[in-house]
């Protein structure tokens, strides 16, 4: 009989070696994240909230056009922009409150997507003053990894509010914001994307269950165990492939540009 720890290598081993990445461009995965996103409620009170990436060249950052919603984004929808959040097209309107993004890509190099939005569950926690709670599977991804950022800093549009979140997300992948929403940071777009929709899901589990009664926390050597499992990029690369299947049978023509 096969040893606990010999299952799990032959269960990583298959994952390495017999799963496929993502196809998508990364300007066409950042199409459908943002409509995945949008599907799961992240958008639903209009154009607050951001997606960014690292543009091809250093110090360039790709973002949604001001004004696009990120149900209807298409290549065309994405702006690239210098590292002061100026249109490299010279007219292009990226949203403002999109420089805070720039902090964080300047001090974590390891971080090339960011997520930034408002959906309800997380909302609800940050209006409570209740960080996210470690206490079922799915909700492991961000045990030991999940930020909170205790105080708002106000209307993110200037530099002091980039240094502060910056410094709130250090060294985890995402970020609870008091009276504000969430944050993930991923080395991928499929990471940060699918991090956003996990945390938004499990903090409304958190809010069912704190309804219900006494919330539990999962102990500690197990949560760190899942996490590290679910993190693995095949886990979070095929987890945005099945939503991306999902939001290209809602919007077949969302890859292709005008």
């Amino acid at each position: 009989m096969q040893s606990e720890q010999d299952l799990k290598n032959a269960v990583y081993r298959d994952l390495q070696h017999k799963t496929t990445r993502s196809s998508h461009t990364p300007l066409q995965q950042l199409v459908l994240a943002s409509r995945m996103l949008a599907a799961q409620g992240h958008w639903a009170n209009g154009l607050a909230g951001q997606i960014t990436a690292r543009g091809e060249e250093p110090g360039t950052y790709r973002t949604l056009k001001f004004g696009i919603g990120a149900d209807e984004a298409t290549p065309d929808s994405f702006i690239l922009t210098d590292d002061d959040l100026r249109p490299l097209d010279g007219h292009s309107l990226p949203n403002p409150a999109t420089r805070f993004h720039l902090w964080v890509y300047r001090h974590h190099p390891e971080v090339n997507c960011i997520v930034h939005t408002h959906p309800a569950a997380v909302s609800a926690l940050s209006m409570i003053g209740q960080p996210l709670a470690i206490a079922c599977m799915d909700a492991t991804p961000f045990y030991e990894n999940c930020g909170y950022l205790a105080d708002w800093p106000g209307l993110p549009i200037t530099n002091d509010e980039g240094r502060i979140i910056s410094g709130a997300l250090g060294s985890n992948k995402s970020l609870l914001l008091a009276h504000h929403g969430l944050l993930t940071a991923g080395a991928t777009v499929a990471e940060a994307a699918v991090l956003a929709i996990w945390m938004e899901q499990a903090a409304a589990v958190q809010l069912r269950a704190a309804a219900a009664g006494t919330i539990r926390p999962v102990p500690g050597h197990l949560a760190r165990e899942s996490r590290d499992f679910l993190l693995r990029p095949e886990i979070t690369d095929l987890t945005f492939q099945y939503f991306a299947r999902q939001a290209l049978r809602n919007a077949p023509d969302c890859l292709a540009s005008a």
